[in-house]
């Protein structure tokens, strides 16, 4: 780590000896909305005294004149975060942040994501955000890098999301967005503040045939928070609700294919009637309140039902697991956690303390069936999936000097994953596994001047393999797929240094990281057999450099950039040994990002981006890649409000150049079937309209 840092520490030396020469700070910071952040430390602190690497992302970025098919749509901004898969409904978004995500091709693995601070990750380590509803959301916290101190499993990095608030005047409004490939997403949103209770309320109804053939989704979700202030405190009330009964999956296809027909879908997609179904409802509530001037009081608990059913395209002819290729489930998740946050003196310094319990229970009622040419046949697999995870957390921040600040954590966690097998005809595969881990972490803080702040840290991360993850393999021509496999929990080790700050009147923002992180038994996946994906443990070797910089060119002129350059290795890989030294696939190397706005004060918008993506190995062997790419975007709105009336249309144009490019990369597929190419050239138009109560 030593001759890494010291490689790139030039960098922290010359924005340093910039901002010592920078000008007084104006009235107006380039960031006006980075002064707190809640996911970072479990409780609002200022962005830049935090000891590592975050990333805010506001609702004008996230909502306005965009499509909202996806949430990456405003994730290339952040760098060390590299998301495919936007077009794919039934295999979900593809995130990585520094390369904790990348393994997986379905789901979301190796992060902890948050909506409104429930979680969205279940028990066992696997995120879905089907129920985000981006029509309402006004904010995103990214953690880049590893979080177990405070956020337990499969916290590689943590995304934190935060529905809007009602207004003080309460609104009514109504969205359209129409576009190509009949594109059509209808919305009805409502909020505002009524006595003592604020209360937002959306209604939003999404149709997309896609791109590519058999890739039509519908969807609809109701999503609401209320937030009720109580004489002392105050009660949070969350209600989401899901209706996806079509998500098709035109699979992966090989290389050939993509050039001759970007648009085809693979064969045995289908002939399998590849695709998912699911209906999900969550309720949660949330309750704070100080307890004295230096105590606050923070209780969460809440519920998810899920019922989900898919016909995936596998096929191996190996008894007990020939075509299974019908997977359902019924879920119930479920949690609670308390945290309580101290703010005293220790040996005469400034100090805040934060304890913490939390309890989250997955049981997944989960049967196979076999895959009859796209109908559902016999049973050939049937278990009661349970997951326990408990864990304690305690974080300290110590005021050293008025410029320096120590901030320490760890974080126990106790993870329990249990198969009952009621599928007896090839015997009881029942199975039981428990894990336990300490997560450390220390960062430390040195607010230089009122425009730069140094900060370094050591964190942790661990990460139990998943129940899909734990299937016992196909590959080693077993009849059984019940019970669990050899994959052990991964765990990392990260150091990082940083510089924030700003300068030239505060017109320049910027944020530079390097780190070096390393991995034992990081969970890895290896070929698919029948279009199935197992894993395995390999060490692995990750060093990064992160840069982003926001410039107000002037009062209605910005621009945005972000650079990610990430070495990521195996290191030592016992099963297969020939791949040691070898690139992490799915990750390119280099990713840049621009942007550059206009936004005319009489409501006038123009927003035009830029997105260059390295070319990125597709498998663990490095014999094949998936080509660089430079996708632009333009988007422009205008808004006008006369009375109670505000019309904001807007036109936007993805992939400007029309660039032909991978959506996706099925990491190690089967057969060479690896790519999902991505929409060329497409225009979609919309507009909201908003009328004010009163």
């Amino acid at each position: 780590m030593t001759s890494f840092l010291c490689r790139t520490g030039w960098l922290l030396a010359a924005l340093l000896t910039l901002q010592i020469h920078a000008a007084e700070p104006a009235a107006t910071p380039v960031f006006p909305d980075e002064e707190m952040s809640v996911v970072a430390s479990r409780i609002a602190a200022p962005l830049r005294t935090v000891p590592s690497a975050i990333s805010v992302i506001e609702i004008e970025d996230i909502q306005i004149g965009r499509p909202q098919l996806g949430l990456d749509e405003s994730l290339g901004r952040v760098p060390g975060v590299f998301a495919q898969n936007r077009y794919n409904y039934a295999q979900d978004l593809r995130i990585a942040v520094r390369g904790f995500g990348a393994r997986a091709n379905f789901g979301i693995r190796g992060l902890k994501i948050y909506a409104d601070g429930i979680p969205s990750t279940t028990a066992d380590g696997q995120s879905g955000i089907d129920d985000v509803d981006l029509g309402s959301l006004q904010r995103m916290e990214i953690v880049r890098g590893p979080a177990a101190a405070l956020y337990g499993s499969a916290a590689g990095g943590v995304i934190a999301l935060y529905t809007e608030d009602g207004p003080d005047t309460p609104f009514l409004q109504t969205a359209v967005t129409l576009g190509e490939d009949q594109q059509r997403k209808y919305q009805l949103k409502s909020g505002g503040q009524y006595k003592r209770l604020n209360y937002l309320v959306s209604l939003n109804d999404l149709g997309y045939d896609g791109f590519r053939d058999n890739a039509r989704v519908e969807s609809r979700q109701f999503n609401s928070k209320f937030v009720y202030s109580l004489d002392e405190g105050e009660l949070t009330l969350i209600a989401n609700l899901v209706d996806s009964p079509q998500a098709d999956d035109a699979g992966g296809i090989t290389a050939a294919q993509a050039a001759a027909d970007p648009t085809s879908a693979q064969a045995r997609n289908l002939s399998s009637n590849a695709g998912e179904a699911l209906e999900q409802q969550k309720l949660a509530l949330r309750y704070t309140r100080s307890l004295a001037d230096n105590l606050d009081l923070s209780v969460r608990n809440y519920y998810v039902w899920r019922d989900f059913e898919a016909f995936l395209p596998i096929g191996t002819h190996i008894p007990f697991v020939a075509d299974d290729g019908v997977v359902e489930f019924d879920r119930f998740f479920y949690g609670g956690g308390i945290q309580l946050a101290a703010t005293n003196t220790l040996f005469g310094l400034a100090n805040t303390a934060i304890f913490g319990l939390e309890m989250d229970r997955q049981e997944d009622d989960r049967q196979r069936f076999l895959n009859n040419a796209g109908d559902k046949g016999a049973l050939t697999f049937d278990q009661l999936e349970e997951a326990t995870s408990v864990g304690f957390f305690i974080r300290n921040e110590m005021a050293l000097t008025d410029q320096l600040t120590l901030v320490l954590g760890l974080r126990y966690d106790d993870i329990e994953l249990k198969v009952d097998d009621k599928f007896l005809a090839n015997a009881d595969q029942s199975s039981e596994l428990n894990f336990e881990q300490w997560s450390p972490m220390a960062g430390l803080s040195w607010t230089v001047s009122d425009q730069i702040t140094l900060y370094t840290n050591y964190a942790t991360s661990f990460e139990t393999p998943t129940f899909t993850e734990l299937a016992s393999p196909a590959r080693t021509l077993s009849v059984s797929l019940g019970g669990f496999n050899d994959v052990n929990p991964q765990e990392a080790q990260s150091f990082e240094v940083g510089v924030k700050g700003d300068g030239f009147d505060q017109r320049l923002g910027f944020e530079l990281a390097l780190y070096e992180i390393s991995v034992e038994d990081e969970i890895t996946s290896v070929e698919d057999i029948g279009n199935r994906a197992f894993f395995e443990n390999a060490d692995t070797d990750r060093r990064g450099v992160e840069l982003s910089a926001v410039a107000n060119i002037t009062e209605a002129l910005q621009l945005s950039l972000a650079y990610t350059f990430s070495d990521f290795e195996f290191e030592d890989f016992a099963a297969s040994p020939q791949f040691e030294g070898n690139a992490l696939p799915g990750l390119p190397e280099h990713q840049v990002f621009a942007e550059l706005s206009y936004r005319h004060a009489n409501g006038f918008y123009a927003i035009g981006d830029v997105l260059y993506m390295d070319e990125l190995f597709v498998n663990n062997a490095n014999s094949g890649t998936s080509d660089s790419a430079i996708v632009a975007n333009l988007r422009l709105g205008y808004s006008s409000t006369r009375n109670r009336w505000t019309w904001s249309p807007f036109v936007g144009v993805n992939n400007l150049a029309d660039e032909d490019y991978n959506a996706n990369v099925r990491i190690n597929g089967f057969g060479g079937r690896l790519f999902e190419p991505a929409p060329g050239r497409t225009v979609y138009a919309g507009f909201t309209l908003d009328y004010a109560l009163r």
